[in-house]
């Protein structure tokens, strides 16, 4: 018996001598040097300067590759710095502490190489970001914005207005870097796959979090799982029928607005890999299958989907996505003037979109065409009409011009999010000639 412990241990430590990672946190160190400097001057060009000089231009290819991945600026830094006084010197030392748990996070790769053998090595970069994200991968780099990762009850947000960080930082402990680091690393062994619906991107993300929670061996506390569980009926019948959506706006990446009922897509994920592990007799394949799950394949996925017996019945995919089509809001009419009209009035004042359902007023955009913005005939929103299913601008047309402008349906959208059904396309018209007095 005592042999055969030893022989597990040996084995343990024989995972983490093979499974050592190149762990890069000089990046932290950096932006502290840069962040010492920046607050001791308040001229801006200075701070530039400091904050590309100290931080940006000695960053590592990590740093580098999250500013891209995030588009961090050198000016956002500084305005960070200017803005969050109070949480820079409440999470400085969080931060820094990021270096002891370096051990910690070797073993626990070490542990998913036990369940995951054929795990392949990365590169894990912890660096300051711009708020931005917690996390992300570019290639086999895991990137780790400190800034969010390390957040705690007890950090000062009294600067922030947005209250969704703070509501992240409350279900976070000192140890959370540690499943952070596994949720990323497990991407970096996912298979590379355009993903095309929300079906796609909770999985892909709820994955990461259910072999995180099998590594760590404890149940995963975050915002989202918390609130999923508290909902769980509501979520999951929602989802049966949003699951095919190609917009992922209404359940990815969207706790920063939504707060507590944010990122649901990662709930759900998490519950239908769950359950496909739960319902599978060789665990060993189940972690393979659910880390190896080709996601370019709508077929492999929704095996996957059904295989886990989240839902009892069969999905049809096509009628799923009609149904879903049918629900969404739509344009019912525009005008005073048809698309393609030669004539219209110069003197009109206004043009109107009437959708099927009501409309979120802070939602919307209309574009220039490549002609620009000397073809685009609208000035601003006026008002809403028809209980908000009616928007009226204010136009401001010459005689003998022509017009043209793209209605986008990325961009209006309900209320609770629902983008409208109507492709985008071009309207396109001329006013009428400017009629000299005889």
């Amino acid at each position: 018996m005592i042999k055969k412990a030893l022989s597990v241990v040996l084995l343990f430590i024989s995972f983490i001598c093979t499974c050592q990672v190149k762990v890069y946190t000089s990046d932290i160190d950096n932006y502290w040097e840069a962040y010492d400097s920046i607050i001791n001057t308040h001229d801006f060009a200075k701070r530039l300067d400091l904050i590309n000089r100290l931080y940006i231009n000695k960053g590592t290819k990590g740093l580098k590759a999250f500013m891209q991945a995030r588009r961090y600026k050198d000016t956002l830094f500084v305005k960070h710095i200017e803005v969050y006084p109070k949480f820079w010197n409440s999470i400085r030392a969080n931060t820094i502490a990021v270096k002891s748990k370096t051990n910690e996070i070797q073993k626990a790769i070490a542990k998913l190489k036990i369940l995951y053998p054929l795990l392949k090595p990365a590169e894990l970069y912890f660096t300051i970001g711009g708020f931005r994200s917690a996390g992300t991968i570019s290639g086999n780099m895991v990137l780790v914005g400190c800034e969010i990762a390390t957040g705690t009850p007890d950090i000062d947000m009294s600067e922030f207005e947005n209250k969704w960080l703070a509501g992240v930082f409350a279900q976070q402990d000192k140890d959370h870097i540690v499943p952070l680091t596994i949720h990323e690393y497990i991407h970096t062994q996912q298979k590379k796959a355009i993903l095309k619906n929300v079906l796609a991107f909770s999985v892909s993300e709820g994955s990461a979090d259910f072999i995180t929670e099998l590594v760590m061996g404890k149940p995963l506390v975050t915002s989202y799982l918390t609130y999923g569980r508290e909902h769980a009926t509501t979520i999951k019948k929602s989802f049966r029928k949003e699951m095919f959506a190609t917009s992922i706006e209404r359940w990815l990446f969207n706790g920063s607005y939504l707060e507590k009922e944010g990122d649901m897509g990662y709930y759900i994920g998490y519950e239908i890999c769950k359950a496909y592990y739960n319902n599978s007799t060789d665990k060993m394949k189940a972690v393979k299958d659910i880390i190896e799950l080709n996601y370019s394949s709508e077929t492999a996925l929704e095996k996957f989907l059904e295989k886990s017996g989240f839902y009892n019945e069969h999905i049809n995919r096509e009628q799923t996505i009609k149904a879903y089509n049918e629900s969404l809001p739509y344009i019912v009419s525009y005008g005073p003037f048809k698309n393609g009209d030669k004539n219209v009035n110069s003197g009109s004042n206004e043009f109107k979109i009437t959708f099927s359902k009501p409309m979120d007023p802070e939602n919307f955009s209309l574009y220039y065409t490549n002609k620009g913005k000397d073809y685009f005939p609208l000035k601003k929103l006026l008002r809403m009409e028809d209980d908000n299913k009616t928007f009226v601008f204010e136009t401001d047309l010459m005689a003998g011009h022509d017009y043209e402008f793209i209605v986008s349906n990325e961009e209006f959208s309900t209320p609770d999010r629902f983008k409208i059904s109507n492709k985008s396309f071009k309207i396109k018209f001329s006013t009428e000639p400017l009629r000299l007095p005889k």
